[in-house]
C-alpha cells in the first residue's frame, strides 16, 4: 500500500491533483448539508482545506500558489464576462447608488477598526492586517506592508493578523446574510426590483393628443425625445405591425415598449394611457390577432455578432417588428443602433411565415450556442494579467496601486463581455458553461486558500494575540456587513440579491456573493458585486496606507 500513501503524502504534481480534488469533493458534499435550514455550499470547501492543512496534508508551494491564483482568475474573469453585457446599463440605473453604499461600508469598517485599535490596544501595524483579513482584501495588505516597511518597522504582525482573520472574514459576511434571511428579509425582498432586472416596460396608449394626429411614427419619435418601440397599432378593431411611415389618427391605440421612466413623457405625447397591465407574465400575445404571432428567437450565427440591429432591415424585408432584446437576463430596447451579440434573444412579432424566415436568417439554433468559445477566455486571461500588473500612481500615495489577480480579470471580463462584439469577438457561453467554469475556479481558489492557511492556523490563534485579532476581525466583518445589508434593503429599497451583491463587492468577498447568487433569482447579486468591487478595492488599498501614515 506504499503507492497509495505516496499518492497523498509525497509532494508531486499528481499528489497535488489528488489532494485538491479530495478537498473539493468532500467540501462540496458537506456544503449540501443543511443545519437549521442553512447550508454553506461551496464555501465549505474552504473549511475542508483548513482541516486538511491542520491534519498535515500539504502540496508543493509553487503548485499551490499556481492553482490558487488560476482558480481566482478563472472565477472573477468568468463573472466579469457574464455581467459585462448588462453592466453599463445597470450602472446607469443604480450604479452610483451602489458605489456610494459600498464606499459607506468601506468607511464604516475602517471606523470600527480605528475604534477597536484603541479599545483593544492593538497597534495599527497589526490592525491594518486585521482589517485586510476581515475584508478578504489582500491587495490592501500588500499596500499596508509597503507603507510599514518605508517607516522601518516589521511587517510580520500585519501578515500574521491577516492570515488568522481571513477565514472568519469569509464566514462573517455569509453569516450576516444568514441572519438577514432569518430575521429581517421578507418574501418581497427576494424579488428583483423591475428597474434593476428588466430594462423594458410595455404600455398601451390611446391617441388623443391633437399635436400628433396625422403624423407618422418617424415624425412622432423625433418629437418625443423618448426611446420607445411601437409593437402594434389598433385602427379601430384592426391590429397591425407598424412601420416608421405609418400615420396615427384620433382614437388609435398603440402598444409601446419603452423604459418605465419614460411612461409619463409618453403619456403626454400620445394623450392617454390605458390601465391594462401588459407586463404580466401570463399574457398570450398570439391572441391579440389571429394573423400575427409573437416569438422569441436566438441569434446563433457568429457572422451576426457585432452587427447593428438596424443593418438587418428585418422590418423592410420581412414586415416584422423586433420589440425587445434579451441579453444575459437583461431586456433591452430593440433600437436600430443596438449591437447584437451571439446568444441574444429577439422578441419578434409578425406572421408565422415571416417569423420562420427571420429565424432561419439569424440561426435560432440552441445546439450551435452550446459550443464553448474558449479563445475569448484565454485571450481575456492574458489581457487580465497585463491590466492587473499595470502600476497606477495616485497623488499623495507613495506606492503605486495595481489591480492584481482579482481586479484585473473582472475589469477585463466586463470590458470584453460588453465591447468584444464590436471587434467581432465571440464572448457568448451558455449559462451552464459559465456557472461550471466559475464553480471550478472558485473551488480551486477556496481549496488552496484553506490548505495554505490550515497548517499554522490553530497554532497562530492560540499563541500571543491570536484570539484578540480573530475577535477584532470578526467584529469588523460582521457588524458593518449586517448593518449595511439591512439599511440597503429598508432605507434604499434594494432587493436582497442586489444588497448582498453590493456588500460582497465592497467586502471583496466572492464566496458570499456566490452564496447570495444561489438563493436569489436572476443575476442581481453578481451584477451588484461587479459594480461595486473595483471602486471599493481601490478605496481599501488607499485607506490601508493612510491608516499607517496617520496612526503609526
Amino acid at each position: 500500500m506504499d503507492w497509495l500513501e505516496s499518492l497523498f503524502w509525497e509532494q508531486s504534481a499528481l499528489q497535488a491533483v489528488c489532494v485538491i480534488s479530495v478537498i473539493i469533493a468532500v467540501g462540496l458534499g458537506l456544503g449540501k448539508l443543511r443545519v437549521c435550514g442553512i447550508s454553506l455550499g461551496v464555501t465549505f470547501v474552504f473549511f475542508t482545506g483548513i482541516l486538511a492543512g491542520h491534519l498535515g496534508l500539504a502540496i508543493n508551494p509553487e503548485i499551490l500558489k499556481y492553482a490558487e491564483d488560476f482558480g481566482l482568475m478563472l472565477f472573477v474573469y468568468e463573472l466579469g464576462l457574464k455581467v459585462g453585457p448588462g453592466f453599463f446599463s445597470s450602472f446607469r440605473t443604480g450604479g452610483i447608488k451602489l458605489n456610494l453604499l459600498g464606499l459607506a461600508l468601506v468607511l464604516a469598517g475602517t471606523a470600527v477598526a480605528i475604534a477597536l485599535s484603541y479599545l483593544m490596544s492593538i497597534p495599527m501595524t497589526d490592525m491594518v492586517g486585521i482589517l485586510s483579513g476581515a475584508t478578504t482584501n489582500t491587495p490592501s495588505l500588500g499596500a499596508a506592508q509597503q507603507a510599514i516597511s518605508q517607516l522601518g518597522l516589521s511587517t510580520e504582525g500585519a501578515a500574521l493578523s491577516c492570515a488568522v482573520t481571513y477565514p472568519l472574514g469569509v464566514v462573517g459576511v455569509i453569516l450576516a446574510f444568514v441572519l438577514v434571511r432569518k430575521f429581517v428579509a421578507r418574501k418581497a425582498d427576494y424579488e428583483p426590483r423591475r428597474h434593476d432586472s428588466d430594462h423594458t416596460y410595455v404600455a398601451e396608449f390611446r391617441v388623443t393628443n391633437p399635436g400628433i394626429r396625422g403624423r407618422s411614427l418617424r415624425e412622432i419619435s423625433a418629437l418625443g425625445g423618448a426611446h420607445f418601440v411601437v409593437s402594434r397599432i389598433w385602427h379601430g378593431d384592426d391590429v397591425s405591425i407598424p412601420g416608421p411611415d405609418d400615420v396615427l389618427s384620433e382614437g388609435d391605440r398603440v402598444l409601446v415598449i419603452t423604459n418605465e421612466d419614460e411612461v409619463g413623457r409618453l403619456t403626454v405625447l400620445f394623450g392617454e394611457k390605458s390601465d391594462r397591465d401588459w407586463n404580466k407574465p401570463d399574457i398570450n400575445w398570439d391572441t391579440l390577432d389571429k394573423n400575427l404571432v409573437s416569438r422569441t428567437i436566438a441569434i446563433s450565427k457568429p457572422q451576426l455578432n457585432g452587427r447593428r440591429l438596424g443593418s438587418l432591415k428585418l422590418r423592410k424585408l420581412y414586415a416584422v417588428n423586433i420589440s425587445r432584446v434579451s441579453r444575459s437576463g437583461v431586456r433591452l430596447l430593440a433600437r436600430p443602433d443596438l449591437l447584437l451579440q451571439l446568444g441574444d434573444r429577439l422578441t419578434i412579432v409578425g406572421t408565422p411565415d415571416a417569423v420562420n424566415k427571420v429565424g432561419a436568417l439569424v440561426g435560432n439554433s440552441v445546439t450551435d450556442l452550446k459550443d464553448p468559445n474558449l479563445a475569448a477566455i484565454f485571450i481575456g486571461m492574458v489581457l487580465s494579467l497585463i491590466v492587473g500588473s499595470i502600476p497606477i500612481s495616485l497623488p499623495g500615495i507613495s506606492v503605486p496601486i495595481k489591480l492584481g489577480l482579482a481586479g484585473g480579470p473582472i475589469v477585463v471580463g466586463i470590458l470584453i463581455g460588453r465591447f468584444g462584439p464590436r471587434f467581432h469577438m465571440v464572448t457568448y457561453t451558455t449559462r451552464s458553461a459559465n456557472l461550471m467554469l466559475r464553480g471550478i475556479g472558485l473551488s480551486l481558489f477556496l481549496a488552496c486558500l484553506g490548505l495554505d492557511a490550515g497548517g499554522e492556523f490553530i497554532d497562530t490563534i492560540l499563541r500571543g494575540d491570536g484570539l484578540t485579532w480573530v475577535a477584532a476581525g470578526f467584529i469588523i466583518t460582521l457588524l458593518p456587513s449586517l448593518a449595511m445589508t439591512v439599511a440597503a434593503m429598508r432605507w434604499w429599497r434594494l432587493d436582497f440579491g442586489t444588497a448582498a451583491g453590493m456588500v460582497s463587492g465592497a467586502m471583496a468577498n466572492p464566496m458570499s456573493m456566490t452564496y447570495a447568487d444561489g438563493i436569489t433569482p436572476g443575476d442581481c447579486a453578481p451584477v451588484a458585486y461587479a459594480t461595486t468591487y473595483p471602486l471599493s478595492m481601490f478605496a481599501r488599498v488607499v485607506i490601508a496606507q493612510l491608516l499607517v501614515i496617520c496612526f503609526v
